[in-house]
């Protein structure tokens, strides 16, 4: 007798299932097929001493160019190495590729965050890992979406988080960005906490909250257009979220949502809706104009996350002034 299919079954044949978390048995219960490093990561890797990562860790720590770099880029150059080194470990455990994060700190800095790409390209080439398996993860200020247009050009693949409106999803698009990352379950705290909106979460229940609705809108905006890029939408709190979002080229779901998913039998008619089509034609954006569409949430949730990875990268620099140098060095 054959067995019914789960709705993670059902949904993991048309988008591809970022399980949120890479760390521990739950990396063994999920295997994820793609990864991202950041400060984050590294903190939690060090707090939980993950044997698996801990020379990756320690050679960063030892890492030669590091040993001679400027005193105020020493601690900088480490946690780059850091990122690099365990980015090449989840490389071999995932089948599509590892976004790592770029120093948030110089989220307003297109130079900067380009020539900061650069360099982390080169390190994940010094250890042998195609760039074809790497994304790099840049915040969706105006700065950060025009980075990611000249590294784009250059052929390094890029990875736009912080995204809450549909004037920076439309920008990525049209700088060609390989993959943006829309935050559905903030974007819906947001709406309930300012927009007066008093039916959020009834629209939720729907599938039809704000979230939703955008990550809808920018796939029939990229569908229309032809643009390369792909979307991801994440902080995703249940199933109704999943179920929703099913046809989205990438959603990460946390472990919860996955054994809910999992433990759920499919119904007859779950499947993709029918690709809205789009109204919204493509219109080049300058500085100017982008700052005056981005709108209030997008522009709180962004700070929100940029405001968060700087606290964590710090910490993690904290952290490495405090064990270095490892050992033998």
């Amino acid at each position: 007798m054959a067995v019914s299919p789960s709705e993670l079954d059902v949904i993991s044949r048309s988008s591809e299932i970022v399980p949120d978390t890479i760390v521990g048995d739950q990396f063994e219960r999920f295997k994820p097929t793609a990864a991202t490093v950041s400060s984050s990561l590294i903190l939690g890797i060090s707090s939980l001493a993950e044997a698996k990562f801990d020379g990756a860790i320690k050679s960063a720590l030892a890492y030669g160019k590091c040993m001679v770099a400027a005193e105020d880029d020493k601690l900088s150059c480490f946690l780059d190495k850091a990122l690099v080194n365990v980015g090449k470990e989840l490389s071999l455990d995932v089948s599509g590729r590892v976004s790592t994060e770029v120093d948030p700190r110089i989220a307003h800095n297109t130079s900067a965050m380009v020539e900061r790409v650069r360099n982390l390209a080169a390190l994940y080439r010094e250890v042998d890992v195609p760039l074809n398996r790497v994304l790099f993860k840049l915040p969706a200020t105006w700065e950060g979406i025009e980075a990611a247009r000249h590294l784009e050009a250059e052929g390094i693949k890029t990875h736009v988080t912080g995204i809450g409106s549909f004037a920076q999803a439309s920008a990525c698009a049209q700088a060609n960005v390989s993959v943006i990352q829309i935050p559905v379950g903030r974007i819906r705290d947001w709406a309930r906490t300012n927009s007066g909106d008093k039916e959020v979460d009834e629209a939720a229940a729907k599938g039809e909250d704000p979230g939703v609705r955008l990550v809808r809108r920018v796939c029939a905006f990229i569908s229309r257009n032809g643009f390369p890029t792909r979307v991801m939408a994440s902080n995703i709190r249940n199933k109704q979220d999943a179920l929703s979002l099913l046809g989205t080229d990438y959603l990460v779901v946390p472990l919860k949502v996955l054994e809910a998913l999992r433990d759920s039998p499919a119904s007859a008619d779950l499947k993709p809706a029918a690709a809205a089509a789009s109204a919204d034609k493509v219109k080049p954006w300058d500085m100017a104009r982008f700052m005056a569409n981005v709108g209030p949430c997008a522009r709180h949730l962004l700070q929100a996350e940029i405001e968060s990875a700087v606290a964590q990268t710090e910490k993690v620099e904290k952290h490495f002034q405090k064990i270095w140098p490892p050992p033998n060095v």
